[in-house]
């Protein structure tokens, strides 16, 4: 493999409470509105200001995008912590020479406080965020253009998610899929697309990324 495209939220990192806490504070704030973290699940696609916009019932949607990423960069250090497996498995991925992507439906601005808090930022050749795409996952647009960029064949990639929209999304573009549950919160208990390798602890893919170095 010359190229990892990853998933950010619930893959490279455990951001799904901060994301839920941000939502809940918008739709309860500005629609008095009660989300659970499933309400919020069902609607992931769009990016946060997609989201916002395409489904809050008050008219100040913009105040409102604001008030989401406010709650989102105050309490990221509260609610996301380092996860340092992650980072040590994306420093020795770079350090084999294999090119690391993101293919997310953040949007770029949510995406950009993460990777600061998390010290991720310089990690990664490509990102597409949902800014970058005009069809979300499950498209399979995002994956096309992280694949164009990193200047690599699709069958010399794997895209690495959490949720069936990532699975769909890289099968419907004919690379590899490796489906994960190795951090405390992911999206999907259990896939309705089957991937290609599916992964429960990052020592395990680690291993499985090594075997497949050796072999070649």
């Amino acid at each position: 493999m010359k190229a990892i495209i990853f998933d950010f939220d619930g893959t490279l990192a455990n951001t799904l409470p901060i994301c839920f806490y941000a939502f809940q504070r918008v739709f309860k704030d500005y629609d008095n509105k009660v989300l659970s973290s499933e309400d919020i699940k069902a609607m992931f696609g769009p990016s946060e200001t997609g989201i916002i916009r395409e489904h809050l019932i008050n008219e100040e949607k913009e105040e409102a995008i604001e008030l989401f990423y406010s709650k989102y960069s105050e309490n990221h250090t509260n609610l996301v912590k380092v996860n340092t497996e992650i980072n040590n498995l994306l420093q020795q991925l770079k350090e084999t020479g294999t090119k690391l992507g993101i293919f997310t439906g953040k949007a770029r601005r949510s995406l950009d406080i993460s990777l600061r808090h998390l010290q991720m930022e310089g990690l990664f050749e490509v990102i597409i965020t949902g800014d970058d795409v005009i069809k979300p996952k499950p498209d399979p647009e995002g994956l096309f253009k992280a694949l164009t960029l990193l200047g690599v064949d699709k069958s010399e990639a794997l895209f690495v998610g959490d949720s069936d929209a990532d699975i769909y999304a890289g099968l419907d573009a004919g690379v590899q899929t490796v489906g994960v549950q190795w951090l405390p919160d992911y999206q999907t208990l259990e896939f309705s697309y089957t991937p290609d390798y599916s992964m429960s602890s990052i020592s395990e893919f680690m291993n499985f990324i090594k075997v497949g170095v050796t072999n070649e």
